[in-house]
């Protein structure tokens, strides 16, 4: 495999493959960008059919990383790791330790937290090992802890700033919504919406995570087929990445896109092909923002439960920017959040170099 020339690689500063016979550790770690700080990002474990599919995943998210805080103003720059093997099945304290070892290894250029298959009580486990690991359980009042929350809010806010901009409605109330995966952001994205009165449907490939925004929330269960195709006026993709392409783009019947899920755009022509479509897209790593916001401010220090949503609920006013420079320039929304994003860390590797 040559990493270099892989559809995904991005000029990515470090690429680390790191492995454990002991505990059977398998990991990429990727270091899209670090000329705004460390890079941060969280460590996905997660059944991958190939080694292959499991670098591309590692590229991508880091990258999308790099552009997530530059976005959000942060000090950081983006990186990401995946663990190859099934977190339910594979995951154990030794493993994750084996797994600090190498994030210890890095010396604070990757800075590493929660993400798919993998959880806070985790992080506690990596941080015997590490000091560079965040999304630690939090003291009342302060930054930290799940960063789930705050990421479900981060794309409420987004999903209202979406609507009130495509729809001209200033509420949520009678909203419909269909959110793909109901898991750790999925389900506050639910219970957030169903109390500002928002319709919501929703689907998940658990049958367990579905249950029970049904039974807690009252939300209608769609199967995990159809959920994105549902005739809405918002579809929220909180699962995995690369949902909207080719094939699934002139099915949709929504005219809003605005969900938590990273890489939604399969390739950057499907931001196009929304464009065209006449869909407005909700940049993914701009909606997302608020759990790295919350894992940021835990890691560096000295921010208050307050200021994190403080910071989190700029996210819509940065999505408004995004959506009338759009409609201004005739552009679809993910090539404009991109230009910003790439101007934003070319700034700081000019400050590098000064």
């Amino acid at each position: 495999m040559n990493v270099f020339e892989l559809p995904d690689f991005d000029d990515h500063e470090q690429v680390v493959f790191a492995s454990d016979a002991r505990t059977g550790l398998r990991a990429i770690v990727a270091l899209h960008s670090t000329a705004l700080g460390p890079a941060a990002g969280g460590c996905r474990m997660w059944r991958y059919a190939s080694s292959g599919d499991a670098v591309a995943d590692a590229l991508r998210l880091s990258r999308g990383m790099s552009y997530k805080n530059a976005m959000a103003d942060l000090p950081l720059g983006g990186g990401k790791a995946v663990i190859i093997g099934d977190p339910r099945r594979d995951k154990t304290p030794e493993l994750l330790e084996a797994f600090g070892r190498v994030v210890e290894s890095l010396g604070g250029r990757y800075v590493t937290a929660e993400d798919v298959g993998t959880t806070a009580a985790d992080m506690e486990v990596i941080s015997r090992v590490t000091r560079y690991v965040s999304g630690l359980h939090r003291r009342a009042g302060g930054a930290g802890g799940d960063p789930s929350p705050w990421t479900a809010l981060g794309t409420f806010l987004g999903i209202r700033a979406a609507v009130k901009f495509k729809l001209g409605r200033q509420s949520l109330e009678g909203v419909s919504v269909a959110v793909q995966g109901t898991g750790g952001v999925g389900y506050h994205l639910c219970r957030l919406l169903t109390a500002e009165g928002a319709r919501v449907r929703a689907a998940d490939v658990r049958a367990e995570a579905l249950d029970r925004v049904v039974s807690e929330l009252g939300v209608t269960p769609v199967s995990a087929e159809s959920i994105l195709f549902e005739p809405v006026d918002v579809i929220a993709p909180c699962a995995l990445g690369a949902v909207l392409n080719a094939t699934s783009i002139p099915r949709l019947k929504a005219p809003i896109v605005a969900g938590a899920a990273n890489n939604q755009l399969a390739t950057a022509d499907d931001g196009v092909r929304l464009h065209a479509a006449g869909v407005l897209y909700a940049p993914d790593y701009v909606i997302n923002a608020g759990g790295i916001i919350s894992v940021a401010r835990e890691y560096l220090g000295g921010a208050t439960e307050e200021q994190v949503k403080s910071e989190v609920h700029r996210i819509a006013d940065r999505l408004l920017e995004i959506f009338e420079r759009s409609r201004r320039e005739n552009r679809p929304t993910s090539a404009v959040a991109d230009q910003l994003a790439r101007e934003r860390l070319r700034a700081g590797e000019r400050r590098l170099v000064a």
